[in-house]
């Protein structure tokens, strides 16, 4: 388990202290795929950096499995790191030595001999689909592969939690999805605990199953995914992700429903059974599903073609399917 207790970082500057780091407290479980969103500037990149102290915090504690690193000495800090795997944006491969010397790099550091790390590189190749790559160099591959390579050397010591600092952001699509589907094995088969740092909502659905939303240097909101995602509470979550929504609610005149479909009520026919059963006509001005592991959650926004008797019916037929909703008033 990872936990941060009232983690702080500030720089100084010419015009005085400036704060990266605000009151940080989190609580990363053993096995979670952890994100941590956040717009540019927000401090995810400072917060990553601070769990295994490349970046050392001004104030507070950074607790890996009951070990306080901000006290330790150097000796056990490095012992510490090696369970503690990190890849980078930029991959930050050793462009003079080949795939497999790349991945048995972490290892020559810890002492052990070459062939008896073979093994594990060659195993390690295997996992993340470059074997037949092992005597290439960097400038050999494509952006994923060299990605791929990063992971493999990230993996190299077995570490225990892999710190993942935006990690596809350098990749196109369906690069991206490789990678991300890789991570996903790699937790579930080697039982390594992921954190993610993203601006990229996409990778949070598709792999994470727990989120911490970042903003202005501090944790503005944190929970399961598919509860943040779907009904976001801070102002900051409900920007990155319902920008859309946002949007069409503040647009639209009349009254107004939002509804929340979660894994188990996304396939009732809300809509269809308001016209049938109740006779109601609504104006559909958004719709958005997303899969978040395996289930389907999203959010329908509509407004009534009629006045304050049919919102009460609405209110009212929402409530007895046990539908989650929001309303607002009539906007002239």
């Amino acid at each position: 388990m990872i936990e941060l207790k009232g983690v702080e970082k500030t720089y100084p500057s010419a015009f005085g202290e400036v704060t990266a780091l605000k009151d940080i407290d989190l609580t990363i479980s053993d096995g979670d795929v952890f994100g941590i969103i956040g717009l540019s500037g927000a401090g995810k990149s400072t917060l990553v950096r601070c769990i295994n102290l490349l970046e050392q915090p001004t104030k507070g504690k950074i607790l890996v499995d009951g070990e306080d690193l901000t006290t330790v000495k150097p000796k056990r800090l490095r012992e510490i790191r090696r369970n503690i795997g990190m890849i980078f944006q930029g991959f930050n491969l050793l462009e003079q030595r080949t795939v497999e010397n790349n991945v048995f790099f972490p290892l020559e550091l810890a002492g052990v001999k070459r062939k008896d790390g073979e093994k594990r590189v060659n195993e390690l190749l295997g996992i993340v689909g470059l074997s037949d790559r092992k005597k290439a160099y960097p400038s050999q591959l494509s952006g994923g592969q060299k990605q791929r390579v990063a992971i493999a050397r990230a993996l190299a010591t077995s570490p225990k939690y892999l710190l993942c600092d935006e990690a596809t952001s350098a990749l196109d699509p369906a690069t991206t999805s490789s990678i991300l589907a890789l991570l996903k094995k790699i937790n579930a088969e080697l039982g390594v605990t992921v954190i993610v740092i993203t601006h990229e909502m996409k990778v949070i659905e598709s792999i994470c199953t727990k989120v911490a939303v970042i903003d202005n240097s501090r944790i503005a909101e944190c929970g399961e995914v598919p509860e943040v995602f779907t009904d976001p509470k801070s102002d900051i979550a409900k920007q990155l992700i319902l920008p859309d929504l946002i949007r069409s609610m503040k647009s639209e005149k009349g009254y107004k429903f939002r509804l929340v479909f979660s894994g188990e009520t996304s396939d009732t026919p809300v809509i269809s059974a308001l016209a049938l059963e109740k006779g109601v006509a609504v104006n559909i001005v958004y719709a958005d599903t997303k899969n978040i592991n395996g289930k389907i959650y999203g959010h329908l926004v509509f407004t009534l073609a009629g006045g304050k008797d049919e919102y009460e019916t609405v209110k009212e037929f929402l409530t007895e399917k046990k539908i989650n909703f929001a309303t607002e008033g009539e906007n002239e």
